[in-house]
């Protein structure tokens, strides 16, 4: 995994330009990985509109993504959603071509971050979950199991999608 404090950082590139900023984002995310009272919050925010900015990833958002799986490892319980629909909304653009290739050099940290997602899900499990914790965690459990097109269906649910695929009202 790229250390944080690697100058590579400045090399990788996100929607707005050089990656030099992500060490520090993800800093703060293991300084403050508890839940968020609004998806504005930093440091999501930020790593969000960075990483999968608009359903498109970039070559830091590979390198980033062993680093948040890392820090809900290691974080007290609970923690924030992002850590499971980030990963899981990257993943999901990087099988539907939405992304460059994952440099061959961080490609191996990048599966296996992608494959902790369920031992990060498992750590949770005793916590009380909200529906997006939930929709979350579960989706980060199909992109784990290769159920892309899972994810991709559990990350796009809302509350209206659920009402509807509940009534059997389709239009």
């Amino acid at each position: 995994m790229l250390s944080i404090t690697d100058p590579r950082w400045r090399e990788l590139r996100h929607a707005y330009g050089s990656a030099d900023d992500i060490p520090e984002l993800l800093r703060a995310l293991a300084m403050s990985p508890g839940p968020k009272a609004s998806f504005e919050e930093e440091p999501w925010f930020s790593l969000w509109s960075r990483l999968c900015h608009q359903g498109d990833v970039y070559r830091a958002s590979y390198v980033a993504v062993p680093h948040i799986v890392q820090i809900a490892s290691e974080a007290s319980r609970p923690v924030d959603a992002s850590f499971f629909h980030l990963p899981a909304a990257v993943e999901v653009a990087r099988r539907a071509g939405r992304g460059p290739d994952i440099p061959e050099m961080y490609a191996e940290d990048y599966h296996g971050a992608i494959g902790r997602l369920i031992d990060n899900v498992s750590l949770q499990r005793n916590e009380a979950w909200d529906r997006s914790m939930f929709l979350s965690a579960a989706a980060a459990q199909a992109v784990a199991k290769g159920h892309i097109d899972i994810a991709e269906a559990l990350l796009n649910l809302d509350a209206d999608w659920i009402a509807k695929i509940n009534s059997g009202e389709f239009d």
